[in-house]
């Protein structure tokens, strides 16, 4: 049976970020046409870019637009190639993790006025952290939440890369419940679909084209000089501590972690104000703090 639910809930989203008064248009990059909402806000705050995860779209931020408008410049929300409402390759190619980074990289260096806040959750977490490597002068301040991209074991990394494949309703639930710090009530109405968007081609191509070689080295993460806040909730569940560890380590000095409570893999879904609060004082301490902070 084809999924109903979902797609109907992509496109009330949309309709009510329209509402909010984001633009929803595309911008051609990499051969393909890249969905990015987009909207003036009414602060002094610099632009926020916000990257989602895995088989995500850009209305999973959706609720934290009204919560950060009265404090920002601009809230920009691209979607990932083959995500949401961007398409695939007119080629017929791959969707990888290079033309992930690639599409979204050309896409804000057209988009971006003023060096932005960069906040990235799970996959988008990697794409912006490889953004801030490949465009430092473009990332006022760069946020990952739960991100993705850190170096794991070949065992860890094929228990989290099996963790998508999903075929049943009941497998569908407990990935979901992995996801979120308390599951909410309507879940159920959706778990039966949701496995189809895991079978997506994007993601599918994504997870088989990502290997922990992807990864930044640390070398890399040392020349990231902006101010960096990690937040890894406490009920984080899909990826595996290590991953915290690694970042941990290997994130340069100036980076502030925190891990909240009440905040799992995704909170924009679950704690969308309180995340969209950590936001804005983060750009405030960007702004006032010339670029540095302390671990």
């Amino acid at each position: 049976m084809a999924s109903r639910l979902l797609p109907a809930a992509d496109r009330l989203a949309r309709l009510s970020l329209r509402a909010r008064g984001l633009a929803s248009s595309t911008v051609r990059v990499r051969g393909l046409d890249l969905h990015v909402y987009d909207g003036a806000g009414r602060g002094r705050l610099p632009t926020v870019v916000m990257l989602h995860g895995l088989g995500a779209g850009g209305a999973s931020f959706g609720p934290m637009v009204t919560a950060l408008r009265p404090h920002v410049r601009r809230v920009i929300l691209p979607e990932l190639p083959g995500h949401g409402f961007s398409a695939h390759p007119e080629d017929g190619g791959d969707i990888t993790a290079d033309l992930l980074l690639d599409a979204i990289s050309d896409a804000l260096d057209g988009l971006l006025d003023e060096p932005a806040i960069v906040l990235g959750n799970s996959l988008g977490g990697a794409v912006a952290l490889g953004y801030a490597l490949r465009r430092p002068e473009r990332v006022r301040g760069l946020m990952l939440v739960s991100p993705a991209g850190a170096k794991m074991e070949a065992d860890e990394w094929r228990e989290l890369v099996s963790a998508f494949d999903l075929t049943t309703t009941a497998e569908a639930r407990r990935f979901l419940e992995r996801v979120y710090h308390r599951p909410p009530w309507f879940l159920a109405l959706f778990a039966h679909e949701f496995p189809d968007v895991l079978k997506k081609p994007a993601v599918r191509q994504i997870l088989a084209s990502v290997t922990p070689e992807h990864s930044p080295t640390p070398d890399e993460l040392a020349l990231l000089s902006m101010p960096i806040l990690l937040l890894w909730g406490r009920s984080e569940r899909l990826l595996p501590a290590s991953a915290l560890a690694w970042f941990r380590q290997h994130l340069p000095p100036q980076t502030v972690i925190e891990e909240p409570a009440g905040f799992g893999h995704a909170p924009q879904l679950e704690q969308p104000e309180r995340l969209a609060a950590r936001v804005v004082a983060f750009a405030r301490e960007c702004v006032g703090s010339g670029g540095v902070s302390t671990r």
